[in-house]
C-alpha cells in the first residue's frame, strides 16, 4: 500500500505528534508499505530520512512555525504523481497545514483517514460552526482520535462515529531489565516528563509535589525530577526557590534513552495535565514499570486502572493525597508496580499497526 502521511509537525521538532508520525512511518515501512511524509516542518534535509521519503514544504517563518498557505498546489502535484492508495492526516490543536490539505486529498480521489492527537475543548463551538469535521465524515473520511475521551470530543463536532486509534509503543524498549539490581525502599522517587508550557500545567506538578511532601512524615524521603523544557521554565525555578524545594530537579530535555534510564530508577510517574489526549510519556513510564499518577477524565484512562496499576484522581489535591499514601504504604506501591509489570501492553506497535490499517480500509483503501 502507498501511504501519504500528512502532518503540520514532524521531527526534528519534539512532541507527541512529531514522534508518533515518525514512528508510524517506520512501522508501516517495515511492514512492506511505501510511505511518504508531507509536512510543513523544516529543519531536516528532506528527501530520504530514516528510510522514509519526506517532503518538507516549510516557509522561513520566525521560530520555524509549521505554516504554509502556499502548500495545496504543491501537494496536489505530489499526490497526483505518487499514485497513493490512502492519505492519513494528523491533526493537532492548531493544524492549518493539515486542514488545508484534506480537501486536496479528497479532490484527488484518495481514501482519507484523519486522526486527532489533541483534545477539542473550548474551541468546540467554533469547530461546529465551521462544520469541517461534519463535511469530512459525510464525504466518507474515516475519523479517529488517540483515546476514547478525545474521540468523544470529535464525535460532538462531527455528528458521526469516531474510532479510537491510540499511539503505538515498543514495550520491550522501555521495559526494566530483569538483571537491574533492585534499589532499597526507604523513600519515594517521582518523575515527570512534560513540555514546560502552561497548557501542560507544569506549575501544578510542583504544587502536587509540595502538597504530598507536606502530608508525608519528614522521615520519609521524597525526591522528584521533572524532564522537559519550555517557556514556563523560569517561572518554575522561581516557584521551587520560593518554596525551598531543593529536592525537586528540573533536568531539561534529554534523549529517550536517558529518560528510560531515569524511569528505571523511579517509583511514580506524575502528570497533572487536564487536557491530555493520550499521554505517550505516561505510557512509556508505565512500560518502564512505573505507577502512573494522573488526572481522571484524560486519555490516560485508556491504559491505567485506578487503584490497581495507577492513580486517577479528580483533582490535584486528591492526586497529592494519594501519592503521599503510597509514600507511607510502600507495600501498596510495590503491589501496584507488580501489577504494572505483569499487565499486557495493549498499545504495542503490532496491534496499533493492525488498527491503523483497519482505519485505512474503513476509509476505502484497497
Amino acid at each position: 500500500m502507498r501511504v501519504a502521511l500528512i502532518s503540520d509537525c514532524y521531527l526534528p521538532r519534539l512532541g507527541g505528534i512529531e514522534v508518533q508520525v515518525h514512528d508510524l512511518a517506520l512501522q508501516l515501512q517495515s511492514a512492506g508499505h511505501e510511505v511518504t511524509v508531507i509536512t510543513a516542518t523544516g529543519g531536516g534535509p528532506g528527501g530520504i530520512e530514516d528510510g522514509i521519503q519526506v517532503h518538507r514544504l516549510d516557509l522561513p517563518l520566525p521560530g520555524g512555525i509549521p505554516i504554509n498557505p502556499l502548500a495545496p498546489p504543491q501537494v496536489r502535484r505530489l499526490l497526483a504523481q505518487g499514485d497513493f492508495d490512502v492519505a492519513h492526516v494528523h491533526m493537532g490543536v492548531v493544524s492549518p497545514f493539515a486542514v488545508s490539505l484534506v480537501p486536496v486529498a479528497l479532490e484527488a480521489g484518495l481514501p482519507t483517514a484523519i486522526t486527532w492527537h489533541c483534545v477539542i475543548d473550548r474551541s468546540a463551538p467554533w469547530h461546529r460552526l465551521l462544520g469541517r469535521a461534519r463535511r469530512w465524515a459525510q464525504a466518507g473520511v474515516a475519523l479517529s482520535a488517540v483515546s476514547r475521551m478525545a474521540a468523544d470530543r470529535v464525535e460532538a463536532i462531527a455528528d458521526a462515529p469516531v474510532a479510537v486509534l491510540g499511539n503505538g509503543i515498543d514495550p520491550q524498549r522501555w521495559r526494566r531489565p530483569a538483571d537491574l539490581p533492585s534499589e532499597p525502599a526507604g523513600g519515594l522517587r517521582v518523575v515527570s516528563a512534560i513540555r514546560l508550557a502552561s497548557r501542560k500545567r507544569p506549575h501544578a506538578v510542583i504544587d502536587v509535589l509540595a502538597r504530598a511532601r507536606a502530608l508525608l512524615d519528614p522521615a520519609i524521603a521524597l525526591d522528584a525530577t521533572i524532564f522537559g523544557d519550555g517557556p514556563q521554565r523560569t517561572r518554575l525555578l522561581r516557584m521551587l526557590d520560593a518554596e525551598g524545594m531543593d529536592w525537586v530537579r528540573l533536568a531539561g530535555r534529554v534523549s529517550r534513552d536517558e529518560l528510560r534510564t531515569a524511569y528505571w530508577h523511579s517509583d511514580i510517574y506524575l502528570s497533572t495535565a487536564r487536557l491530555e489526549s493520550f499521554g505517550i510519556a505516561a505510557l512509556e513510564a508505565r512500560c518502564a514499570g512505573l505507577v502512573v499518577a494522573a488526572r481522571s477524565g484524560t486519555g490516560v484512562e485508556d491504559f491505567v486502572t485506578d487503584g490497581v496499576d495507577g492513580i486517577l484522581a479528580p483533582s490535584d489535591d486528591v492526586l497529592a493525597t494519594r501519592i503521599a499514601d503510597l509514600g507511607r504504604e510502600l507495600d501498596a506501591l510495590r503491589r501496584m508496580q507488580t501489577a504494572v509489570r505483569e499487565a499486557r501492553v495493549q498499545h504495542s506497535w503490532p496491534a496499533m499497526l493492525e488498527q491503523t490499517l483497519a482505519e485505512y480500509h474503513r476509509a476505502g483503501a484497497p
